[in-house]
């Protein structure tokens, strides 16, 4: 004897990956955004959970570098700063470039380190990538007030430049967004992105102006140079801050190029996303 099969009781909703190329989700995304707000205030706990100096290493990891490279490059090797104090040049340089590094990093391997959530529940995945380029902001405001401070030390005082300063930190934001979320998305097929990495920011470290002034360099090597658009970001830091020479029309490409690179690994982000919790 056969028995009909219930059938289930209310309205049943059928979640579905979207076919094609699918749009950026950004209505979604903002309907999310406490989850954004939990998942970045998430984030700064862990980072200093367990630590003895907690949220000082804010302070002290950028001022030791500073101190380092001020004694060995500043003092001993020469190393040109265009006439302002070493110390206040180099940890102008090191401000954008840290928050880039914490920032474009840890976006890099949320999705990975969020398995549990990214294969058990749904929500905009973008979320993923994104929390951590909020949490960073507060090492990055914290920093510069240190920045200030070094500044008022030395004797050092923006001028009308200082105006241009929200258009930089724009940039190393959507450079640092863009860079995170293709990664972000690549690191869950391949987990070679975990180990290339730190390679890939040591050298980037060195092709950018942070311990030492891009005026060194002359043409044509200077507008091959400025195609990495971490030189305008530093520069345009330098300049809004310090006083140093303007970052020229470089600034124009570099911006275009963030904004290409964000744009793009959002789109791609959203067409990766369908095989996350298969591979993941």
């Amino acid at each position: 004897m056969s028995y009909p099969l219930a059938r289930p009781s209310g309205s049943v909703t059928l979640i579905r990956p979207a076919g094609g190329w699918p749009s950026a989700g950004l209505r979604e995304l903002w309907s999310r955004r406490e989850l954004l707000y939990f998942l970045a205030w998430r984030d700064i706990k862990v980072r200093y959970k367990q630590t003895f100096v907690g949220v000082a290493w804010v302070v002290l990891q950028p001022l030791a570098l500073m101190a380092v490279f001020s004694v060995f490059l500043g003092r001993l090797v020469g190393i040109s700063s265009d006439g302002f104090p070493y110390p206040v040049f180099v940890y102008a340089g090191l401000l954008p470039f840290n928050y880039f590094s914490l920032a474009m990093s840890e976006s890099a391997n949320s999705v990975v380190n969020n398995t549990h959530l990214v294969t058990k529940v749904y929500f905009p995945r973008l979320v993923v990538p994104l929390a951590p380029i909020l949490s960073s902001s507060l090492d990055f405001a914290i920093s510069g007030v240190i920045l200030l401070g070094l500044m008022l030390v030395y004797g050092v005082f923006p001028g009308p430049a200082a105006f241009a300063l929200p258009f930089f930190i724009l940039e190393v934001v959507v450079l640092a967004l863009g860079v995170g979320i293709w990664l972000s998305a690549i690191n869950v097929r391949y987990r070679d992105v975990r180990y290339a990495l730190p390679f890939f920011l040591q050298v980037l470290f060195f092709v950018t102006p942070v311990i030492y002034s891009s005026s060194l360099l002359g043409e044509p090597w200077r507008a091959i140079y400025s195609l990495n658009p971490l030189v305008s970001v530093v520069d345009g830091f330098r300049w809004s801050l310090l006083g140093a020479d303007a970052p020229g029309l470089s600034v124009v490409p570099a911006m275009a190029v963030a904004w290409l690179i964000l744009v793009s690994g959002v789109f791609y982000f959203r067409r990766a996303e369908a095989s996350f919790a298969d591979v993941a």
